[in-house]
Parts: C-alpha cells; structure tokens; sequence
C-alpha cells in the first residue's frame, strides 16, 4: 500500500469561488498492489490537504486493511470505519478510507476481469452526460466591464466545446452583482440552455433565498450547496419556499449524514462525492437511501483522473430517479461532473483521458476502473 501526495501548481490560472482561491490542484492517491503484482488505483484528500489523508491511511489503516485475511471491498470497508468511528465519522478518515474502498474495488475487477460497473451491478449506460463547471470568479471584486464579457464569452466557449448543460459560480458576491452574472450567462446562452448554480455555501437562509429567487427568474435547473452543510433547517426552508431543485451534500460523509439530510427534507438532489463520501461502497449505500426518499444523485467530481473513471462507472450503474420511458439528462437520468478549470492532475494523469465527445463522456470498458495511470506524471507532481 502506497500514497502519493500529488500538487500541480496553477499560475497565473489561479481562479476563486465563493470560499477560496486555487492557485493548485491537489489530491493523495493509493496504489495497492497484490501478491500477484495486480495494480489498485484509488483517491481522496482533493478537497483540502492531502497530508492528512495520507497520514490516516500511512498510520492508521494500513495496518489494519493489510492483515485482513479477507481485503474484498465491503470487509475492508466495514473494518475500516468500525474501528476508526470513535474519532472518524467525518472528514479525514473517511476520506481516507474513500481513497482506500476505490483502489480495491479497481483491484478486485482487475482480478476477476471484470469492469467495476460490472461488479456493482451492472450498467443502466455505456456514456453519461456531462456538465461543464465553470464560471468561476478571476478576481475577489466586481467590474462590469471587465468581467461580464470575459463570463459571456467562457460560457459560450462552453457551449462550443458541446456542452448542453453548464453549471456557474456563485456566492462571492452580493447578491445584486452575482444576479447581473446570472443573466448574462443566460442571455449569452439562450433560453433552453440547462443552467446550474453551485454558491459552495456561502449563504445564510435569508440571503440563499434571495439569489434562489434570481435563479427561478432565469430558469436554473439546480441551486448547489446554498447554505452551510450543517444548517439543516436552511436547506429545508430554501427547499419549501424555492421551485429551482436544491442540491448538496458534497461536504457530507457516509449513509449516516446522507440519511439525516434526507430525512430533514433538504435536497431535491443528493451529490456524494465518491472519493469523499466513503468510496464506491458507501455511494451505493448512499443511493439506495435516496432512491427510498426519491431523491435523485448526481455525483459531484473533484479531483484527477482516478476520480473522474470512479464516478463514471457510479454513475452508469444508478436508475432512473423516478423510472420513466425515456430518460432525461438531470431530470430523471444521473449527469456527470466535469470542470473547466485548469487540472493537469485529470488531463494529463491517465494514459488515455476521459474527454467529452457529443456532450458525454464514455464510461471506461476495462477491467476495474478501466484505466491506467501515467507514473511519470504522477512522479512530475508528487510532493511525498
């Protein structure tokens, strides 16, 4: 078992959302490797620093998954958290044990030869849809004449690049200002145009509430993360109040939050994050609980190539939320995340990218996660 802390630094590309600035990508991969010299890949630790997340894995759970007798993904999994829950049950180790899950399920088709997709059950779809994340913020200010064409002409380029659905940044601003970025993105785009906000909770109730209004006028189709991720009560109330579907829970781990967030009425839309949320095991979990509230899944994707082919093979095993004749992109049908922003460590780290090709991406057909990673990249941004 091996972690590689990877940082690809920006540049001059740095680019900001309503909580930070990222002027690098960052992630800690796993490799495992059997006796039989088969290859797991794995991932976690994009969100923030990677270092802990390695540590947890280095210290803690590695000697713990390697004396298993049995390392099949779900003894591995429930061994993990079972004795990592005292001071583990968010965060770091779930992380960490996100990473962990991921590189096993990889390993584990790779030894039977099968796709991971396969192994979870099979595929609903070969593609998925992808929508583009963009809209970011260049600077922490606002100035008309600088920033709305640069945003109008980013989301046309979008749109030419055979984007059919385009989810924009919200949430450093006030509110008046981004609403002048949410029409012109609209008017840029046209009226059919699927629309997506993601304002990373940047919002108290009342202010969310405010934007969310802004959003219905111009005819979004999903308002991401508006409040805090530990104020419940918020997203209820936005929900009960608001007709754009509200979205979140990329800042939340395992079934466990998951079922408190469903339960409390929050989303329209749940959005784990595989390398996040407890692995390919626990997003099972996941959707099996929102299919009983009805709640659709979207994953959300943040990271390299590794998470990117995890959340594709997550993606194309989920139903139709609620089953129809025909499936909708969003609407009925899950939809795969894929930023704009500058990520060397998903561009450049496999052997052969995952690209969009007539609006979808293509779920890898290989065995595991269907692909394999370039260690000559992985060496050019590995920090430990």
């Amino acid at each position: 078992m091996e972690t590689f802390v990877l940082k690809a630094p920006l540049g001059d590309a740095r680019f900001y959302s309503s909580q930070a600035a990222f002027p690098e990508r960052n992630s800690l991969l796993v490799r495992l490797t059997s006796s039989d010299g088969l290859v797991g890949w794995g991932e976690g630790g994009q969100y923030g620093p990677p270092e802990p997340v390695k540590a947890a894995v280095d210290d803690v759970l590695a000697p713990i998954l390697c004396s298993l007798p049995d390392a099949s993904p779900a003894v591995a999994w429930d061994t993990a958290y079972g004795r990592t829950r005292d001071f583990g049950q968010k965060g770091t180790f779930v992380e960490a044990i996100s990473a962990l899950d991921i590189a096993l399920w990889d390993l584990w088709g790779k030894a039977l030869g099968a796709p991971v997709s396969t192994l979870l059950g099979g595929r609903f779809r070969e593609r998925v849809k992808a929508y583009g994340t963009g809209g970011y913020y260049s600077h922490t200010d606002f100035d008309a004449a600088r920033d709305l064409p640069a945003l109008a002409e980013a989301a046309a380029g979008y749109a030419g690049d055979g984007f059919g659905i385009l989810k924009m940044k919200v949430g450093l601003l006030p509110v008046h200002e981004d609403a002048r970025r949410v029409r012109t993105v609209r008017e840029t785009l046209g009226n059919d145009f699927a629309l997506l906000a993601d304002a990373n909770h940047a919002y108290n109730a009342g202010a969310a509430l405010a934007m969310g209004r802004v959003l219905e006028e111009a005819g979004f189709l999903m308002f991401e993360e508006p409040v805090p991720p530990e104020d419940r009560a918020g997203y209820a109330r936005l929900r009960s109040r608001l007709d754009v579907p509200i979205a979140g829970g990329e800042a939340e781990f395992t079934r466990y939050g998951f079922r408190d967030l469903f339960e409390a009425g929050c989303v329209d839309i749940a959005q784990p994050d595989v390398c996040v949320c407890g692995g390919l095991s626990e997003l099972q979990r996941i959707a099996a609980l929102a299919s009983a509230h009805d709640v659709r899944v979207v994953p959300h994707v943040w990271g390299s190539g590794i998470a990117l082919s995890a959340a594709l093979h997550a993606c194309s095993t989920l139903p139709l939320t609620p089953y129809a004749l025909r499936p909708v992109p969003l609407q009925n049908e899950p939809v795969i995340e894929f930023d704009r922003t500058p990520n060397p460590l998903r561009d450049d780290l496999l052997t052969e990218p995952l690209t969009l090709r007539d609006g979808y991406v293509d779920v890898p057909a290989g065995p595991g996660l269907g692909v394999e990673v370039d260690l000559d990249v992985v060496e050019r941004y590995r920090i430990a």
